[in-house]
């Protein structure tokens, strides 16, 4: 079964030097805040390999979804002991643990309902004022957000993570110094 660390378990292991803490959101989310100490390296561009014989492993998100995620990809590797921070930031930052703040971001999720959004009322007007097959466009992105939903993944969320604004210039793996990265 795969572990599950509260923020105050997760406090506790940072005081371990040997603890690697991965946050897995995209290069912004991460730049705008996270847990003192952590690493970089956005689920999409996770390589399990990198961390084979590493032990003392947390992964962790904005709230605990991309962790599961990422945690699931590196036990399915190999990679042995790796924890997932429940409640990701949101709680670490809830629970008083040490966070390095910098620019601010629209969340990942956030981008993901404006531009579904977008998209539906887009077809619905233009379904209404040009061709009834915009209507297909609402169709198709509902359809979309229903999948979304039942598989827990998020096409459209891989996409706008790979934007540009969702970019930090520099590496993709960003260490933590004591300032936002």
């Amino acid at each position: 079964m795969a572990e599950q660390i509260r923020p105050e378990t997760l406090r506790e292991r940072l005081k371990d030097h040997n603890t690697l803490l991965v946050d897995v959101r995209t290069p912004a989310e991460f730049r705008e805040v996270h847990v003192q100490g952590a690493i970089n390296v956005p689920l999409d561009r996770l390589d399990p390999a990198e961390f084979a014989g590493r032990e003392g492993v947390c992964v962790i998100c904005r709230s605990g979804g991309r962790g599961g995620k990422a945690q699931q990809a590196l036990l399915e590797t190999g990679v042995a002991g790796v924890a997932n921070v429940e409640g990701g930031t949101l709680a670490c930052e809830a629970a008083g643990l040490q966070l390095a703040r910098g620019k601010k971001t629209i969340s990942l999720e956030r981008q993901v309902r404006i531009s579904a959004g977008s998209l539906v009322l887009t077809g619905v007007v233009l379904g209404a004022a040009v061709h009834p097959a915009w209507l297909g466009l609402a169709g198709f992105v509902g359809a979309g957000l229903v999948f979304s939903g039942v598989t827990d993944t998020c096409g459209m969320a891989m996409v706008l993570a790979r934007m540009p604004w969702n970019q930090v210039s520099g590496s993709c793996a960003t260490q933590s110094k004591g300032s936002a990265a």
